[in-house]
């Protein structure tokens, strides 16, 4: 044992040199060993000697965040920075905390970053171009996460960043935060739309951000973000003084403080719509309208805790308004309306909508059409206290309406609506929907002007309507385009001949859809009278059409473009003879749930295929799959439902 210990054994190791030497020292710097393992002798113990332990190659993660700013800060341009960039996630967050003030820039850097920015901005596929030259970009869902959000502030900040940024929802996991947004304030400083719909961890601090880096912020909605309260909107309105549209919709925290300064500090401000926040109330309009320098043209309220004084404001101050949006209000009294009409403030407003407010009466509907004299476009919509003298004492204050839509005024009958559209000499459209009072009575159209402005009739799922009462409305307009009767299943033949007789003009685009009642005989009767104005045709669900209405739309239509007999009585027969029909531009075509076309009709589907667009075959159970596939190979360019 001693001289085992004791032997020095030079002679016997192998000649590279000692423990120590050199080489084995260039060995372990460079990495390649870090262990001695003898190879002329067999080792006398069981494992390896351990010289000792390797120490970890020097890197740049070392480095604290001020030195990494330092050197991220000189490099050359947008292709660099967005290289760093992808290393990792620190050097990420790093870079897209970088404000553009804070990048060093030098002669030959800006020459260099313009080029290589400009092929940048061509290999983006992310990114689009709007019209007026800015960038825009949408995130939804799954896709809205503070990386991506960085990661678009780096790379598009040499070319001054996103104009326009849209964040629909945000990833459960990893939703979009204060940080993220934190980034497109730094990285975009030209920012001018920014949309939060859904995002629920962004708060006041990334609000705060965009306020102090986007100072060019020209448009604003925020919908459904509970974190934001009026700490973040009062930011806004103090640096973003050219805000011109702004809308607030379901944020609970965000009340009547942040819009007073958006009155005060928003001048341009244009548009506003305010939806379900139950903190605002009379203050906060009061503010946003009674500037004297008020540029409000278009204002939408809903679902508001406001009162007759906001009504009265609006009367007073609300010069610029042209589109005016009200609609549940239920804390607003028939006096409110009264006074917004009394005022006479509302001279410059275009478009009215009031939707289920229990304050509009009859008064208060005669006190708006003599206080707003230029209107042209009045929408009721729900609005139960609103009777036929109403409508008709509007209709006489307010001379030059064009367009008028009564959606379940159940108190309305025909009587009213008759006489509205004769008093009013400049009507162009007439929209009734689900209006229940409606309903058919005895003749008395003999006694009304007609209305020859009328160009567009819809009357739709208003259970009541039948043919006597179209008969009387098809003698009163004349020169109608547009005619949709779509869900008035009770109107036959009988009612709808008489409207396509008197029609002067020439209809256009006409709907039946679920007129069940209708036949054969007012198709022809609309292809021989109206075939050669004809551009739209909507049948579906009108069993009793059969092939007999194709053939005749097939001999006279020459300008229908879009064709609709879906569930109709349609067979081969009538596809083959529209095959070979005389209109030359058809290009939508929708034969959904005709069970009697079958494979037979190929030929002729592939012949009108030429010039369709869109094909609907769904629910075409005696068209085979095989066929099916083959129009699809066939027409190319055709988009094929089946």
């Amino acid at each position: 044992m001693s001289t085992l210990v004791n032997y020095s054994g030079d002679n016997e190791f192998y000649s590279g040199g000692s423990l120590c030497s050199a080489d084995l020292g260039l060995m372990l710097a460079l990495g390649h060993a870090d262990i001695y393992c003898p190879v002329s002798k067999r080792a006398r113990i069981s494992g390896p000697f351990v010289v000792e332990e390797r120490t970890k190659n020097p890197s740049i993660e070392v480095l604290p965040n001020e030195c990494l700013f330092e050197i991220f800060r000189r490099l050359e341009g947008g292709r660099e920075r967005s290289a760093s960039a992808c290393v990792s996630k620190r050097w990420l967050m790093l870079l897209s905390n970088m404000r553009s003030s804070d990048i060093l820039h030098t002669n030959l850097s800006a020459a260099n970053g313009a080029s290589d920015d400009t092929k940048m901005a061509s290999a983006d596929e992310d990114l689009e171009v709007e019209c007026d030259g800015y960038l825009t970009r949408c995130l939804e869902g799954k896709k809205a996460t503070d990386i991506r959000l960085s990661a678009m502030a780096v790379g598009t900040s040499s070319r001054g960043g996103l104009g326009k940024l849209s964040v629909r929802g945000s990833n459960p996991v990893r939703g979009i935060t204060n940080v993220g947004l934190s980034g497109i304030a730094h990285g975009c400083p030209s920012l001018r739309v920014l949309s939060l719909w859904d995002v629920q961890a962004v708060g006041d601090e990334g609000l705060m951000e965009i306020a102090r880096g986007c100072h060019s912020l020209e448009k604003l909605d925020l919908t459904k973000c509970p974190s934001i309260s009026n700490k973040g909107l009062v930011a806004i309105a103090e640096n973003c003084p050219s805000l011109t549209s702004l809308t607030i919709e379901s944020c609970k925290n965000i009340g009547n403080e942040g819009l007073q300064a958006v009155g005060r500090c928003c001048t341009k401000l244009e548009s506003l719509t305010i939806k379900d926040c139950p903190l605002v109330g009379d203050q906060a309009v009061v503010s946003l309208l009674s500037s004297g320098n008020t540029r409000l043209k278009k204002v939408k309220l809903h679902s508001l805790n406001i009162t007759d004084f906001s009504l009265a404001v609006i009367g007073h101050y609300g010069k610029a308004i042209i589109d005016l949006n009200l609609c549940k209000l239920g804390h607003v009294s028939p006096r409110g309306f009264w006074v917004m009409g009394a005022a006479q403030g509302l001279q410059s407003l275009a478009s009215l909508t009031v939707t289920s407010c229990t304050g509009l009466t009859n008064p208060s509907l005669e006190a708006v059409g003599k206080g707003c004299t230029n209107i042209k476009s009045m929408c009721l919509r729900e609005c139960k206290h609103v009777t036929d003298s109403g409508l008709v004492a509007f209709a006489q204050a307010a001379g030059s309406l064009e367009y008028l839509l009564l959606e379940e005024c159940d108190k309305i009958t025909q009587t009213g609506i008759l006489n509205a559209v004769s008093i009013c000499s400049k009507l162009k459209s007439l929209s009734l929907v689900k209006c229940s009072g409606v309903r058919d009575l005895p003749p008395q159209a003999s006694l009304l002007s007609p209305c020859d402005s009328l160009r567009s009739l819809s009357i739709r799922s208003c259970a009541g309507f039948g043919s006597r009462s179209l008969a009387m409305v098809g003698k009163l307009c004349p020169q109608l385009h547009h005619l949709d009767l779509s869900g008035l299943n009770r109107i036959t033949d009988a009612g709808l001949l008489p409207l396509l007789e008197s029609s002067k003009a020439g209809l256009v685009k006409v709907n039946l859809t679920h007129c069940l009642n209708v036949t054969d005989e007012v198709v022809l009767s609309l292809a021989r009278l109206h075939g050669e104005t004809l551009e739209l045709l909507n049948l579906d669900g009108c069993r009793r059409v059969t092939d007999a209405s194709l053939v005749a739309i097939a001999d006279n239509c020459l300008l229908l473009n879009d064709l609709d007999v879906s569930k109709c009585s349609i067979t081969d027969s009538g596809v083959a003879a529209l095959s070979q029909g005389v209109q030359l531009n058809l290009q939508v075509l929708s034969l959904s749930g005709c069970s009697m076309v079958t494979n037979k009709s190929f030929s002729s589907l592939r012949t009108l295929g030429e010039s369709l667009i869109g094909l609907n075959l769904q629910h075409c159970n005696a068209i085979g799959s095989s066929r099916v596939e083959a129009l699809v190979e066939d027409l190319w360019r055709c988009d094929i439902l089946s």
